[in-house]
């Protein structure tokens, strides 16, 4: 008797331990996802910062704000040339003349027409149902301190990506340490080819944003499509997202076409139909190649099941969490080799320093 109640309360503990690890978890989520987000960051930059370490002498440290003042350089050269545009687009699209008092808003959502009345009517009734007085601190308050957590969460992300490209190996030698000898080969090599598979993709989709917004934007200003520089940058952006993101592009780009002719909507779904097709069978395997292995249908119901389980915004991680779970059942269940697996390749090839 007293041995079964000793495995019962070892059960029922482990069980308990189980839970509460579970919802720790859960409540860590947001962390724990941008740590992963920051370990992506470093698998992009590392093929670089250690070509510039072999062929220039460039330190580590050094490759590492290079690249990080490169991507300021270009949100910057973005801000610069687009914003400008795209806040003109905007404010023909409302009509110009936006009303700067509440007297006005009312009276141009009451005289207004067409897509200038659908936003400042919607304008009009948030603002009559806002309270007055003191607690209109609390909305001010509320979004200062989400902006603030969102810029957090932004500087946490990419300073993981930076420690990272110094720590991965000593963590590897780490966890190498704590398994059977016969294991510390394959764990190293799977994760050096994950962090290549991971690096590869980043490097891909940010490739195909730039080229799908440029595209699109090019072909929607020769259709005559309205506000075609926010429709083209929209539809770069979306690519993050995979499968959805397409769809909602062409939605949009149509939807705006029609405001001007069933012609020009026309012209607008060719230009999504025909650089759909060119990305999947020309533009998508030279630049992405087999960069992740995945199947369409895999990163479909990926997407689904992560947006549906953890949210939208964590739908941006699917793809490369799908990536990781891939190739760990690769290894694990059919007992692939990964050192024998042919190395993902965008603008660097992957490297396999420290492998062994």
């Amino acid at each position: 008797m007293g041995g079964t109640a000793r495995r019962a309360a070892t059960a029922t503990l482990v069980a308990v331990a189980i839970i509460v690890a579970a919802l720790a978890l859960w409540k860590l989520r947001v962390v724990i996802a941008l740590l992963f987000l920051g370990f992506v960051v470093a698998s992009a930059m590392r093929p670089s910062v250690e070509w510039l370490n072999r062929r220039a002498g460039v330190p580590k440290s050094a490759g590492v704000v290079l690249h990080y003042l490169g991507l300021l350089a270009v949100v910057g050269l973005f801000l610069y040339l687009v914003v400008p545009v795209a806040i003109t687009q905007i404010d023909h699209a409302i009509g110009g003349q936006v009303p700067t008092s509440r007297a006005q808003l009312h009276h141009a959502a009451v005289h207004s027409h067409g897509i200038r009345h659908e936003i400042l009517s919607a304008i009009d009734k948030r603002l009559r149902q806002l309270p007055s007085g003191a607690s209109l601190l609390h909305p001010a308050i509320t979004v200062t301190k989400t902006l603030f957590e969102v810029i957090v969460g932004i500087l946490f992300m990419f300073a993981v990506g930076a420690y990272w490209i110094f720590e991965r190996d000593a963590t590897i030698g780490l966890v190498q340490s704590l398994l059977p000898r016969k294991h510390r080969r394959v764990t190293r090599d799977t994760w050096v080819l994950i962090d290549m598979k991971l690096g590869a993709f980043v490097r891909g989709q940010f490739l195909l944003v730039l080229i799908v917004a440029t595209l699109l934007s090019l072909a929607f200003w020769l259709d005559g499509e309205p506000y075609w520089l926010l429709i083209g940058a929209f539809s770069g952006i979306v690519e993050l997202v995979p499968i959805v993101g397409p769809l909602a592009a062409g939605a949009v780009a149509v939807g705006a076409g029609l405001t001007v002719g069933w012609t020009v909507a026309l012209g607008a779904g060719l230009a999504v139909l025909i650089l759909r097709q060119l990305q999947d069978y020309v533009i998508g395997p030279r630049v992405m190649g087999h960069a992740v292995g995945l199947s369409p249908l895999v990163v479909l119901v990926a997407v689904v099941a992560i947006g549906y389980l953890l949210g939208p915004v964590y739908v941006l991680i699917a793809t490369p969490i799908t990536a990781v779970v891939a190739t760990l059942v690769d290894v694990v269940v059919r007992g692939r080799d990964p050192a024998e697996e042919e190395a993902p390749a965008v603008l660097f090839a992957g490297t396999g320093e420290g492998k062994g």
